[in-house]
């Protein structure tokens, strides 16, 4: 089975639908964690957020679940972990999302500024390396006072 452009399309849109199960707001397209479609041998390219992520099997399983429903049962899911995921892979709607879901997404390079996602203050300071998940951390405002989580740089 080798896939075509219109099947590709297909499986890009059916994964859109696809929750990230730690944080359901947004996609598993839009967080980058789906890197692409091989088209021969068919395959569905994820890439974690992190090589460890508890998530990961959860991530697998759901994209094979959305293949099999939509009748792509042919179509490998394949984790790849070079290039290791990077924020920079995550969409702008991704970025939106996760802001308004309050949690910070990440930073554009080569800027330290974090915008509370509560009252858009820039008065934050970073309170724990360590968030509600491995892939976020705990900060806090210092003008409204409210702890959020921002996803981790890399």
């Amino acid at each position: 089975m080798i896939l075509d452009e219109r099947a590709e399309a297909a499986i890009m849109a059916t994964l859109a639908t696809v929750p990230d199960p730690e944080i359901p707001v947004v996609s598993v397209i839009e967080l980058g964690i789906v890197r692409g479609v091989r088209r021969d041998p068919p395959a569905v390219l994820i890439t974690p957020t992190y090589t460890g992520c508890p998530a990961t099997l959860v991530i697998e399983q759901s994209v094979r679940a959305a293949l099999d429903e939509a009748g792509f049962r042919g179509v490998q899911v394949e984790t790849v972990l070079s290039p290791p995921w990077t924020t920079d892979w995550i969409s702008e709607a991704g970025r939106a999302k996760l802001l308004a879901y309050g949690i910070a997404p990440p930073s554009p390079r080569g800027s330290d500024v974090v915008t509370c996602p509560q009252c858009g203050s820039i008065a934050t300071v970073e309170v724990s390396r360590f968030g509600s998940t491995p892939c976020k951390a705990l900060w806090r405002c210092t003008d409204c006072l409210e702890p959020f989580d921002r996803f981790k740089c890399h």
